[in-house]
């Protein structure tokens, strides 16, 4: 009898212990334990997007660049689309027709080998290439506000010899079709519309 009264004793004061340790975190915020690092960070963004200290564009830019490879990279001296390139476009196309709304800019370059004049041609070249392809797959024509050549200037190597990395097209978000009023309801519709568009209808088994 003694014996069981020690071990029931034993066993109570191990739970009081567990029960003391488990209640200290009542003293610091409700979900601290699933805190990624970004505790607040989706309130304060939204906060600041409703107040307009973000726009619309950074958001979805952020999104962009996020979701989607916004840069393709071209064989020396070319401006063909090798398959890479071409798959890379389709996700590109695919993410730009759910958002219409969205206008958009393909800035072309080259590495620092040849003329300058020369690279600004090649660098045109490449970014007509890029925005026929999305063209081609569905994008309109009005979404692509700009096609531009920065040829040689913007290197991302700084390396006088065929650099692959440097031989590119980049796509960036340049604005909205109108200037939006966030408060408007706009962003909630895009977002909306991109839910739906997502769902996909079960069929249940006969």
């Amino acid at each position: 009898m003694a014996l069981k009264r020690r071990i029931f004793l034993l066993g109570a004061l191990g739970f009081g212990l567990a029960a003391c340790s488990e209640t200290s975190s009542f003293h610091r915020e409700a979900g601290a334990r699933l805190d990624e690092g970004g505790f607040g960070n989706p309130t304060m963004h939204n906060s600041m997007l409703q107040s307009g200290q973000i726009s619309l564009a950074e958001v979805m830019t952020h999104r962009f660049h996020a979701e989607v490879p916004s840069m393709v990279n071209f064989a020396f001296d070319s401006a063909a689309l090798d398959q890479e390139a071409q798959a890379i476009l389709r996700m590109q196309a695919h993410w730009m027709k759910q958002f219409p709304e969205l206008r958009y800019t393909i800035y072309g370059h080259t590495d620092l080998v040849g003329s300058a004049a020369y690279n600004r041609q090649l660098g045109q070249r490449r970014a007509n290439a890029v925005m026929r392809q999305l063209v081609a797959l569905g994008v309109p024509r009005r979404s692509i506000i700009a096609v531009v050549s920065r040829g040689e200037t913007q290197p991302l190597i700084v390396t006088s010899g065929k650099e692959p990395a440097n031989r590119r097209t980049v796509t960036e978000i340049s604005g909205l079709v109108r200037r939006a009023q966030i408060l408007d309801g706009q962003y909630a519709r895009i977002i909306r519309r991109e839910y739906v568009a997502s769902a996909t209808e079960q069929h249940r088994p006969e």
